[in-house]
């Protein structure tokens, strides 16, 4: 699966579009990473935990995206771009992650 974030590639030409795909998840930190990360903040600094459950989180959301394009009968995917948001309260702390884009098909320019 080709994937850019620009709207083509060079040498490829789109000959198809297949529409808007997404892979969402939702992740919460771990007992051990919301108490790693409980104590980074106190003192300060990068917080490794939760840095690390933020790349799982886009990692998983990515191949969500790229299995939606594929079963839509994409062989790549146009525009990619993620976005995340902090879900709950005080009580729970989740953190959402979207990477979306447009799934197309490309062929190369003869």
């Amino acid at each position: 699966m080709y994937v850019t974030t620009t709207l083509a590639f060079e040498g490829y030409r789109i000959t198809e579009y297949k529409g808007v795909v997404r892979g969402i998840v939702v992740r919460a930190p771990t007992i051990i990473q919301g108490l790693f990360g409980g104590l980074k903040q106190i003192i300060g600094g990068n917080i490794g935990a939760y840095t690390e459950m933020c790349e799982q989180a886009r990692e998983e959301a990515f191949e969500l995206l790229v299995q939606h394009a594929t079963a839509r009968g994409a062989n790549a995917i146009v525009g990619l771009h993620y976005d995340a948001s902090d879900l709950g309260g005080h009580r729970t702390s989740a953190t959402e992650v979207l990477c979306y884009g447009t799934a197309v098909v490309i062929e190369p320019v003869a």
